[in-house]
């Protein structure tokens, strides 16, 4: 193991050694004639020799001195080689090597030269933290069984540790073991560090000797925890949202930049004059509009300081009115939707689930603006931010009747129309004259909007006039209609007539142009020939009081069957 033999100056030969192994040397001499014997010796310190080995060349015996330090450990071959087991630090010494005969002594001198290699660096007693501004003690680097003694050094993140005063102060120890002559270095470290150092290696390096030159081991590397005091406060709001509402939970938590961090801080809320003490967090539940404001932290002792302002965003709507209301048709309704909030609000009508271009107005309520009416608002930029109201809106009306009636185009029946308005519902039945018997073939159109239809399909062989009663829980409405018997064909009507007064303006309007006609038909005779116009004057005269007599009867029996009824 690792055994090198070194030729030095004046002739003297080294024999570099490991400690623990064998020490092997050689005699360098040539063996001369008529030799006698060969003896082995070491030098003490003041020059004085100690024979330790003796091997005759005749007979071939060998001896070994009485030397306590080297007992059972030394071997002498025929060649005169000398062999010590167990190398050890007092090995180091001048060994020589006698040749003898009867005429001559002949010597050469052998050095032996023993290395150690030491143990890994070890950092001890540890510092539990550092702190900045203060000289403390980071650690010692020991160093054990080592020879010849090394040097230690630290290093930070690869880098010598050079001495400052009052920063970096190292002192270094040296033991040596009496009995084995090993030497243990123990180099402390005291340090300053700065917040850089806070994640800092430390490592220490032991330079040493051993048989082929210099060589060095490192220790494991070390990080200390560096504490520093906080030099900044920051307050910050936690929220699962960017935004914050009324009803939202919120919580504040504070922070400083220190090492370790502050665990309590002082919270100033709007309104309050003094700090409330508390952890690095305070909680606000189910937050209202007036927690709208400034908010700060400090350390305990006031000494730093941060604030942020919070919005607490709310949204109002009133709808006015709201809920269920009744009103009779024809009357005026205000509605007014008036919204209070933290941000422009986006304000929109729904009626019966369908989106409303604008908002509603009724100065004359009609059955089509009954239904379900909800205002709604947001604020787009707060999340879950929406309020609603709903407006049911009932518009009553008494029973409104009208009836039409027309000859169907086979001739052979007429179609009688009762046109119901009203809400609620109005139940509706048909009598015929005289009897008064109800009839119960009858035909409904779908309700939509108040109105609805019913219609009875009759062929009657005298004149007769129907009845149609309208009834709801405002008002019993009954109207009569004269028609005469299928033999008579009439004027026929159109069964959707939305207008009570469109019949009587049609009948005007063909009145008028009736006359306007016969008028112009008069005029253009009566420049012909006088006679024919005389003629054309007088047929035209009876047909006028035929119509109006037919009228009249009309009149006569309706007024009759109203008299009846009652």
């Amino acid at each position: 193991r690792g055994l090198e033999i070194n030729p030095i100056s004046l002739g003297l030969y080294t024999v570099n050694a490991i400690y623990g192994d064998t020490i092997t040397m050689p005699c360098r001499l040539e063996v001369p004639d008529g030799l006698m014997f060969g003896k082995w010796k070491y030098e003490m310190p003041n020059g004085s020799p100690v024979f330790i080995a003796f091997r005759s060349s005749t007979k071939k015996n060998v001896q070994y001195d009485d030397v306590p330090d080297y007992k059972d450990r030394l071997s002498l071959s025929e060649n005169y080689t000398l062999s010590i087991k167990n190398a050890r630090i007092s090995d180091e010494k001048r060994f020589v090597c006698m040749l003898v005969t009867e005429d001559d002594v002949s010597e050469e001198p052998t050095i032996v030269k023993v290395f150690k290699q030491p143990s890994q660096p070890e950092i001890l007693h540890q510092a539990d933290f550092l702190e900045t501004e203060k000289l403390k003690m980071l650690g010692e680097c020991v160093v054990r069984d080592s020879y010849p003694e090394g040097s230690v050094t630290w290093y930070k993140n690869g880098r010598v540790l050079q001495p400052v005063e009052e920063v970096v102060v190292i002192n270094l120890r040296k033991v040596e073991n009496r009995s084995t002559g090993l030497f243990t270095m123990m180099s402390s470290l005291q340090y300053m560090p700065t917040k850089e150092d806070a994640n800092a290696k430390f490592t220490c390096i032991v330079t040493y000797y051993g048989p082929s030159g210099q060589k060095t081991i490192q220790s494991e590397p070390v990080v200390f925890d560096v504490h520093y005091p906080t030099e900044k406060v920051t307050i910050r709001v936690l929220s699962q949202s960017s935004t914050i509402k009324e009803g939202d939970n919120v919580t504040l938590k504070c922070s400083g930049n220190g090492n370790p961090p502050p665990q309590e801080f002082l919270f100033y809320i709007p309104g309050e004059t003094e700090g409330i003490r508390s952890s690095d967090t305070y909680v606000m539940t189910d937050v209202r509009r007036n927690a709208t404001g400034e908010y700060k932290c400090s350390l305990i002792d006031k000494s730093m300081m941060d604030a942020t302002t919070i919005t607490v965003h709310y949204l109002d709507l009133q709808l006015t009115p709201s809920g269920e209301v009744t009103k009779q048709i024809g009357e005026a309704l205000p509605v007014s939707c008036t919204i209070s909030s933290s941000r422009n609000a986006t304000v929109f009508w729904i009626k019966d689930n369908t989106r409303m271009k604008t908002s509603p107005s009724f100065s004359s309520l009609q059955y089509q603006d009954a239904g379900n009416y909800i205002c709604e608002t947001t604020l787009q930029e707060v999340e879950g931010l929406k309020k609603r109201k709903t407006l049911k809106l009932i518009v009553e009306g008494k029973p409104q009747i009208k009836m039409t009636k027309k000859t169907n185009t086979n001739k052979m029946s007429k179609t009688i129309v009762c046109h119901v308005e009203g809400f609620p519902k109005p139940a509706v039945q048909w009598t015929v004259t005289g009897s008064g018997s109800l009839i119960n073939k009858t035909e409904e159109t779908k309700y939509v909007n108040g109105k609805f239809s019913s219609k009875i399909i009759i062929a009657p062989e005298e004149n007769v006039t129907l009845t149609c009663i309208a009834e709801n829980q405002l008002e019993r409405t009954v109207t009569s209609l004269n028609v005469s018997a299928i033999s008579i064909p009439e004027y026929d009507e159109p069964e959707d007539r939305n207008d009570d007064n469109s019949e009587k303006v049609n009948d005007q309007a063909k009145l008028i142009v009736g006359i306007v006609v016969g008028l112009l038909l008069v005029a253009l005779v009566a420049g012909v020939v006088y006679w024919l116009y005389v003629k054309k004057s007088k047929t035209a005269s009876k047909h006028v009081d035929k119509d109006l007599g037919n009228i009249e009867e009309n009149k006569k029996l309706e007024e009759n069957n109203h008299k009846s009824e009652t």
